[in-house]
């Protein structure tokens, strides 16, 4: 029977990130993929000159395990940055109308979007005494904090277009631990983000958000052709069980069964796969990824000649609040942001819709989805034509739903995990969902996992204790 020092179960962003850092540390490692492609839910797609993202589109950092990453495996020289036009503005649908978003409190405070009452909640938000966030919603917290003004208009579409969640259930420390940790330290977010501003200008990572040539799926391509990194797709892990110091864990494959011993196993798939394989081990462990929920996703991509649309397109896109009343929760203006996703003359625009906010557009047809997207289109940007574009992805179970106690979840799977030797979780439902926060976490991983085989090879002692990233937009 063969043997490695890790086997990974799932060749998405997660495992393969893994991987990757594993490999630098000269650890052995083995991933089995169910697919017959890796990347997961990330795919990048060419369709009539266009090309669209069937889930991330593009990575949004501050954290220097992503930067370490990109320049280690080459991928520097692959980087599609953010078109200067695109970082100039954000808009909000407001009443209806497209406003221009303001990203920080003095333009906030100048700002039509807040009424008067609003923008002296915001001034008041230092005198407020600080709370217990780690069980608050993020609605209590953000209407706690800053109001409820703030929480309609700008963290509501926030939460939902970002994470497809609803921040009346989603947890306030595990989907925005920068701002409840910026409290929990310095009293306030204002106080926090002042100290942080001053103390941080020296050795902050740039932050920067890019993609690559040939989209998303450059990245996990690179990440499983890395040397090192023994991948098998078309595995699919039936069985996960103790023999003495190792697991022993077999797939199915085109070949028949087969079977591997390994010293530590990782899950990166989802939690309801990943609830199967540790049954027979641990039936609370079980449980706790059983209990976690999945929000639908619907990802319409348009493509339309540029003089088809009124609007200038001068920026990123624009979220929608749930006032509103419509199915899509925000809609990226992708030709603006990287102009390589449109051929010349023309424009990409990609609308995401459902979420925990309407589920039910999931079961809308293809018809009915990109007649009722255009309509709201038409009237917003004001489209005079057809597209001549039209790409559909769908997502059943498109991201975790950070839902109730999540930090309280979160430990006790860490709490059933330490049971079991060698067995590890690092999948999008710890610790983030954004690419940058998986590669960020795989690295912490990895770390844990070298130290844990007292790896000899590569002397890890340089390396920085990371802290846990979470997603925080």
């Amino acid at each position: 029977m063969s043997q490695t020092d890790v086997l990974i179960i799932g060749g998405g962003i997660s495992g393969l990130s893994l991987a990757w850092w594993l490999t630098q540390l000269g650890v052995g490692v083995e991933v089995w993929e169910a697919d017959e492609r890796v990347g997961g839910k990330i795919k990048s797609t060419r369709q009539d000159g266009y090309l669209t993202e069937r889930a991330a589109a593009m990575v949004m950092n501050f954290r220097p395990e992503v930067v370490e990453l990109v320049q280690a495996t080459g991928l520097e020289n692959l980087k599609t940055t953010r078109s200067p036009e695109a970082e100039s503005r954000r808009y909000l649908l407001n009443n209806g109308q497209l406003t221009a978003l303001p990203m920080r409190m003095g333009a906030m405070i100048a700002s039509p979007l807040w009424s008067l009452r609003g923008k002296l909640r915001l001034l008041a938000e230092p005198f407020i005494s600080a709370g217990e966030p780690d069980n608050e919603s993020v609605s209590q917290f953000i209407i706690r904090r800053l109001g409820n003004e703030m929480l309609e208009k700008a963290m509501e579409p926030f939460i939902a277009g970002t994470l497809a969640s609803d921040p009346d259930k989603a947890n306030a420390a595990a989907c925005l631990p920068r701002l409840t940790a910026l409290e929990k330290r310095f009293g306030s977010i204002t106080a926090g983000v002042l100290v942080n501003r001053l103390l941080r200008r020296r050795t902050a990572c740039v932050t920067d958000t890019f993609s690559f040539n040939g989209g998303m799926n450059t990245l996990v391509n690179t990440l499983a052709q890395a040397p090192g990194v023994n991948l098998h797709t078309g595995y699919k892990a039936d069985e996960l069980v103790k023999k003495g110091n190792r697991w022993q864990v077999t797939a199915s494959t085109s070949e028949g069964q087969y079977s591997l011993l390994a010293k530590h196993v990782v899950l990166t798939v989802p939690a309801p796969i990943a609830a199967s394989l540790v049954s027979p081990t641990d039936h609370e462990l079980k449980s706790l990824l059983e209990d976690i929920r999945y929000a639908p996703v619907t990802v319409l991509h348009m493509g339309f000649d540029r003089n088809a649309i009124k609007h200038p397109l001068d920026g990123v896109g624009f979220l929608v609040p749930r006032q509103e009343r419509l199915p899509m929760t925000g809609n990226l203006w992708m030709s603006t942001l990287f102009p390589d996703r449109a051929p010349i003359g023309k424009v990409l625009l990609t609308t995401y819709l459902g979420g925990a906010r309407t589920p039910e557009v999931a079961e809308w047809n293809d018809e009915t989805t990109t007649d009722k997207i255009f309509d709201s289109l038409r009237k917003l940007i004001g489209l005079k034509a057809n597209p001549e574009m039209i790409r559909i992805d769908r997502h059943q179970e498109a991201l975790p739903l950070y839902y109730g106690a999540y930090q309280q979840r979160v430990r006790a799977i860490s709490h059933c995990l330490q049971k079991h030797k060698g067995l590890h979780i690092g999948a999008n439902y710890i610790d983030g969902v954004s690419v940058r926060d998986r590669i960020a976490c795989a690295r912490t991983t990895a770390r844990h996992i070298a130290r844990s085989l007292d790896t000899k090879t590569t002397d890890i002692s340089h390396m920085p204790a990371s802290i846990i990233p979470r997603y925080s937009g």
